[in-house]
């Protein structure tokens, strides 16, 4: 399976948009070089606030563009970025893979899949009804997080718009992803 870098991006500061790159370089076990959710414990607010001692399993955030694609049917007008990840994908079901995949970024890059982004509601500050957009339910109402994925960087390397993606599955039996 592989798939595509469509755009990347990093912020230092705690925004929730983060301004696209020419390029962006992850560091083994930290993250996001510059990024101010870069780091081997926790650095999103909230979960500092609750134990700023907990693993950082957000190291860094990716969002499929195919999620913009069906926002930008819905009306909402939403750039990659915009939603706070530091890498947007195409040609990847992020969502549909398991805990601990591995996907492999462009030449030596290799990001460690842990969960799933829990969306909040700052993303109503961008366009109001966007939180809404992002969630679902199943058939069994159970509770769909559209918002992209969480991982923590294995192998760093550099990343740019264009470089390929391959994934790589970890041995079954496979873990569903759950919001870290």
């Amino acid at each position: 399976m592989e798939g595509s870098v469509e755009a990347v991006h990093s912020s230092a500061t705690h925004t929730l948009t983060k301004p696209g790159q020419l390029s962006i370089h992850l560091l083994t076990g930290l993250g996001v070089e510059g990024d101010a959710h870069m780091g081997v414990t926790v650095k999103h607010r909230s979960r500092v606030a609750r134990d700023p001692q907990q693993p950082n399993l957000r190291q860094v955030h990716l969002i499929h563009a195919e999620l913009h694609d069906e926002l930008h049917a819905r009306g909402f007008l939403v750039t990659a970025g915009a939603m706070g990840e530091n890498i947007t994908t195409r040609g990847v079901n992020l969502l549909a893979l398991p805990v601990g995949t591995r996907l492999c970024l462009g030449a030596n890059a290799v990001v460690e899949i842990t969960g799933l982004r829990n969306p909040c509601a700052q993303l109503n500050s961008l366009q109001p009804g966007l939180l809404e957009a992002v969630l679902d339910r199943d058939a069994q109402g159970q509770l769909i997080r559209k918002a992209g994925i969480m991982g923590i960087v294995l192998t760093g390397g550099e990343v740019r718009a264009g470089d390929t993606i391959r994934v790589a599955l970890p041995p079954a039996p496979h873990q569903p992803l759950e919001a870290v």
